[in-house]
C-alpha cells in the first residue's frame, strides 16, 4: 500500500487514523460537531473487519467500548461537551479496571449545551479531573487534519502501551475544516497492540502491582479474571486491605508520571532565539503561527510553544524557556484554564499574559500580535 494524498475533513482524519491504528469498534451516539466520525466508521469498519454501533446514549456508549476492549478489539468513542459529562462515570470505572481505548471529545462551547455549532477550548480541566478520585490522564490536542489522523494513532497506542483510556481534544473548527494530507502507507507509522500474557492461566495476574502496566489478556481467550471498579487485588477482585489499595492507586498515577518524556509531546516553532513565548493548543495555535511569523516581521522575536500533549501538562518544556524569555503570552477559548497550568508551570520566572475568547469565534492572529507587543 503506498502514500495517499487526500483532501480531508478533520473529522474524516480521525476515522482514518482510527482505521490505521487497528480500531476494530466504535459506540457512539450522535452529537455536533463529533458527529462525521460516527458518520464515517459506520460505513468504513465492516469493510475493515470492525463494528459499528449507535447506542441508546452517551453512557451506554462509553460503556460498550470499555466492553469491547476487554473482548480483545481497539475502540473509539467520539462526543462533544454535553456527552463527555455523560461519559465520565464510565470513564473513570475505565482507569480503574485498566482498559484500554480512545476517547475524541470535539470541544464546542458550554456549559450545558452550550454552543454547538462553535468553537470551545473550555474542556481541558474537565479532561484531566472530570471523574473523581485521584487518577492518571493523557490527553492530546491536534490542531491540524494530518495531525487528527497522527494523533489519532498516537491515542491508540498510548492506551494499549499504557492500558488506559486516552483522550483528544479537538475543537470544532479542528474537526470540520479541510486540508490536503498524505496518508502514510500502511508500516510507516508505528502502531503498538497490548501486551498479551505469555503464562498459563492459573498464573495470570491482570492487576499486578509489582509491574506499572501488565499483560491483558481478552476475554474468552481463557484467562479468567474479574473486572470492576471498586479497588481491587492482582486478580481483579475488590479488596479493603490498605496495602493492596495504596499500591494500586500509586502505581496507576506513576505509569503515567513516569513515563512523561515517552508521553509528553510537543512542538516548538522559532522559540530557540525567542523574547516572547505563545502557549497555544488547537485551533488557537493555528491563529498563534501566523502572528508568530508577523510579529518576526516586525522585528519582535517571538516563538509558539504548541503542545500535542497537554496531560500530563508540558511543565518541562514551559520551564526550558521560563528563565530566557521576557513573557508567555495563552491565548485560549476559555476563560483561563490552560492559562493557570502554565503560570504554576513558570512559577513567577517571567509574565504571563493571557486572552481569550468564549463568543463561538476564534482568536485572531492581530489579537495575538496585540497580547505580544503590550508586554
Amino acid at each position: 500500500m503506498e502514500r495517499e494524498r487526500k483532501f480531508l475533513q478533520g473529522n474524516d482524519a480521525v476515522a482514518l487514523g482510527a482505521l490505521y491504528a487497528g480500531c476494530k469498534f466504535f459506540a457512539g451516539y450522535p452529537i455536533t460537531p463529533s458527529t462525521e466520525v460516527a458518520e464515517r466508521l459506520a460505513a468504513w469498519l465492516p469493510s475493515h473487519g470492525g463494528r459499528f454501533i449507535q447506542m441508546e446514549d452517551e453512557i451506554g456508549a462509553m460503556a460498550a467500548v470499555i466492553g469491547a476492549s476487554l473482548a480483545g478489539a481497539k475502540s473509539l468513542t467520539a462526543t462533544s461537551g454535553p456527552g463527555m459529562s455523560l461519559k465520565l462515570e464510565n470513564l473513570g470505572y475505565g482507569y480503574m479496571a485498566e482498559v484500554p481505548c480512545v476517547v475524541l471529545n470535539v470541544m464546542r462551547g458550554g456549559p450545558s449545551t452550550g454552543t454547538p455549532t462553535g468553537p470551545g477550548q473550555a474542556d481541558i480541566m474537565q479532561a484531566r479531573w472530570g471523574t473523581h478520585g485521584d487518577h492518571p490522564c493523557i490527553a492530546l490536542t491536534p490542531s491540524t487534519v494530518y495531525e487528527q489522523f497522527s494523533q489519532t494513532i498516537r491515542a491508540f497506542n498510548l492506551a494499549e502501551k499504557y492500558r488506559m483510556p486516552v483522550i483528544i481534544l479537538s475543537d470544532e473548527i479542528i474537526g470540520h475544516m479541510r486540508e490536503a494530507i498524505e496518508i502514510p502507507a500502511k508500516g510507516e507509522l508505528e502502531v503498538i497492540d497490548r501486551i498479551k500474557p505469555d503464562c498459563s492461566a492459573e498464573e495470570y495476574k491482570p492487576y499486578d502491582n509489582s509491574q506499572l502496566v501488565s499483560p491483558l489478556a481478552p476475554f474468552g481467550t481463557g484467562y479468567r479474571f474479574h473486572v470492576t471498579g471498586l479497588n481491587h487485588d492482582e486478580y481483579g477482585f475488590p479488596t479493603n486491605s490498605s496495602k493492596l489499595i495504596g499500591l494500586q492507586e500509586e502505581r496507576l498515577t506513576a505509569k503515567v508520571e513516569e513515563n512523561y518524556d515517552d508521553i509528553v509531546l510537543t512542538e516548538h516553532f522559532y522559540c530557540d532565539d525567542a523574547e516572547y513565548i505563545i502557549f497555544a493548543f488547537g485551533s488557537s495555535a493555528r491563529a498563534s503561527k501566523d502572528a508568530v511569523l508577523n510579529l518576526r516581521k516586525k522585528g519582535i522575536k517571538a516563538g509558539l510553544l504548541k503542545p500535542l500533549t497537554i496531560w500530563p501538562f508540558p511543565d518541562k518544556d514551559i520551564l526550558k524557556y521560563a528563565d530566557k524569555v521576557k513573557g508567555f503570552v495563552v491565548p485560549e477559548l476559555s476563560l483561563g484554564q490552560t492559562v493557570r497550568e502554565v503560570r504554576r508551570a513558570v512559577n513567577g520566572k517571567c509574565k504571563v499574559e493571557h486572552i481569550y475568547r468564549v463568543d463561538s469565534e476564534p482568536i485572531s492572529p492581530a489579537m495575538i500580535e496585540k497580547a505580544v507587543e503590550a508586554i
